[in-house]
């Protein structure tokens, strides 16, 4: 199949498919942890830069340990530094309501943020500005979930006021760890938000609580000129419709295990949609030919236009070589159209 474009760098080719123009194929990616490394923000990025590079990826989504936002507010962490074992919280740092007057604004350059900082600042340099590069920034109700553990719903009913007051802190925080990041060259965010589930709060909490700190955080990405904002919805039954609207380039999800579908999907957004993989599939346990299907019917009921190919989350650590190399082969016209 010759979808008629000239052969595209990765820069352009996934800045136009966020645009909704004519790609030469479809952009991949494929995401995981990697706590052996993610203490050392050197290593990690030499890590995620041979990565990429060994199975030719078109853009890098920064994988900072998935605690590093709460923890330099006294979440205390376990850290076993092995390649199958993330980090655990080992005791929250919100125990009772009247301590999240203690949640004050911190200096982006500060601890783990500044760790962060330091991790963008590397790969940036490594991979020397050509391949779109995106910071993972968890939204301000997801840190402060990390930080107090399943008491913030209580305390969100209890103690509104001083809940808003600790989300005003972290939403400052946050921002300001956005605006050093762009600073430091990537070319967005990572914009992930784990509490926009049913599961865990009512739309309606979600509209008072997580909402408008969102949203603060996704204006000073876009003020500071970051072009890849990717909106990451987390979990089961989650709120898709009522983020659909968010300022965001593009949006990613479980699509392969919850609603929406892809498909279902573009008939309620108009930003380029990042899925297509089941993180806990054939990518990390399946085949080759069964990685390379799962991708070929995604495109084929997409097309190309505005679709990115990559996980709905983290796949396992380190899946079998040959279902990544199958990823990327996926994605070239001449295989996807054979995989209908």
């Amino acid at each position: 199949m010759d979808t008629g474009v000239m052969r595209m760098e990765k820069m352009e080719r996934v800045q136009a498919a966020l645009a909704g123009k004519s790609v030469d194929r479809p952009p991949v990616s494929v995401w995981m942890h990697y706590p052996d490394v993610d203490q050392d923000a050197l290593a990690l990025a030499h890590t995620q830069v041979a990565f990429q590079q060994k199975y030719d990826l078109d853009f890098i989504k920064l994988m900072p340990f998935g605690l590093y936002s709460a923890q330099d507010w006294g979440c205390r962490v376990q850290f076993f530094c092995d390649r199958t074992r993330p980090p655990i919280v080992l005791k929250n740092g919100i125990a009772n309501s009247q301590e999240w007057k203690n949640v004050q604004p911190l200096p982006a350059h500060f601890g783990n943020w500044g760790q962060q900082l330091q991790l963008a600042d590397y790969t940036v340099q490594l991979t020397q500005g050509k391949i779109p590069v995106i910071q993972t920034i968890f939204s301000p109700l997801t840190t402060a979930y990390k930080l107090a553990g399943d008491r913030i719903f209580r305390d969100m009913k209890e103690s509104p006021d001083w809940v808003h007051q600790a989300l005003q802190a972290i939403a400052r925080t946050t921002m300001d760890s956005v605006i050093e990041n762009s600073q430091r060259g990537i070319s967005g965010i990572f914009f992930a938000t784990q509490c926009a589930t049913v599961d865990l709060m009512t739309p309606e909490g979600y509209s008072e609580f997580g909402r408008p700190y969102d949203l603060e955080v996704l204006e000073a990405a876009n003020q500071a000129g970051l072009w890849f904002n990717l909106l990451h919805i987390h979990g089961n039954n989650i709120m898709f419709s009522e983020l659909a609207d968010y300022p965001v380039q593009a949006l990613n999800w479980h699509d392969r295990q919850v609603w929406p579908s892809l498909q279902e999907a573009r008939g309620l957004c108009q930003q380029c949609l990042i899925g297509g993989i089941h993180e806990k599939g054939a990518i990390s346990y399946g085949q080759p030919e069964e990685v390379m299907k799962e991708i070929g019917s995604a495109i084929s009921a997409m097309g190309t236009n505005k679709l990115m190919i990559a996980p709905g989350c983290v796949t396992e650590p380190y899946p079998p070589e040959a279902n990544l190399f199958a990823a990327r082969l996926a994605v070239e016209p001449d295989v996807f159209c054979r995989f209908k």
